[in-house]
């Protein structure tokens, strides 16, 4: 699968195994979420555009390095993306919020738009969109269809999990696009679900089951 990243970090899957149990409580769900969510975006901002400051350190002037942050944007595809939201934004605070609403149509599962609000100048910005599952793949290729239209400079989509079937979906429509994910699980069922999975992450994340 090209331009799939797995991030296999022993950290992230020891988390994302705790997250897999059915006991796992919403609290203790969440808190992983976002402590992944921090170790993925590591992986995920490695290639982020710098640019050098003047500094003073205690000793002497000096040119150093910092993250271009305010040119980066992170997309949430509500509601279940806020749950990675709030993670990587802890580890790059400066990032830029939008929100895509969708939800999944239970007869046809394809996506269905309720709202889209982005920040200004978007082609000027690097986009990462987040949603904790990459199943049938039509939430994420309805997601880019609209960013694209905004003409950003470049777009990632982040999931903590992805099914062959989500995958094959984004890449034919999008081959552009980088996935990273934590796993590639075995298939989805009649559903639309990702099997082993976790279940439904908003339903975890919110405790709303």
């Amino acid at each position: 699968m090209g331009n799939v990243h797995v991030i296999d970090h022993p950290l992230v899957q020891h988390k994302l195994t705790l997250m897999r149990r059915k006991d796992a409580s919403t609290n203790s769900f969440r808190r992983l979420l976002g402590e992944l969510a921090m170790l993925m975006a590591y992986e995920v901002t490695r290639d982020m555009p710098m640019q050098e400051i003047d500094i003073e350190t205690p000793l002497e002037a000096m040119k150093s390095k910092v993250i271009d942050g305010k040119k980066l944007v992170l997309v949430s595809i509500l509601r279940a993306g806020n749950g990675i939201l709030e993670g990587m934004l802890s580890v790059v605070p400066g990032a830029r919020v939008g929100h895509i609403g969708l939800y999944r149509d239970p007869k046809t599962l394809t996506a269905v738009e309720y709202y889209f609000k982005m920040p200004s100048e978007m082609h000027e910005r690097d986009v990462v969109v987040v949603d904790p599952m990459l199943a049938t793949g039509n939430s994420a290729v309805a997601a880019v269809d609209r960013l694209k239209e905004l003409n950003p400079k470049s777009i990632k989509f982040v999931c903590l999990l992805a099914a062959p079937e989500g995958v094959a979906t984004l890449q034919a429509a999008h081959p552009d696009v980088p996935i990273y994910t934590a796993a590639i699980d075995r298939q989805l069922n009649d559903h639309g679900y990702i099997l082993p999975g976790l279940g439904d992450a908003g339903d975890r994340i919110f405790g709303t089951k």
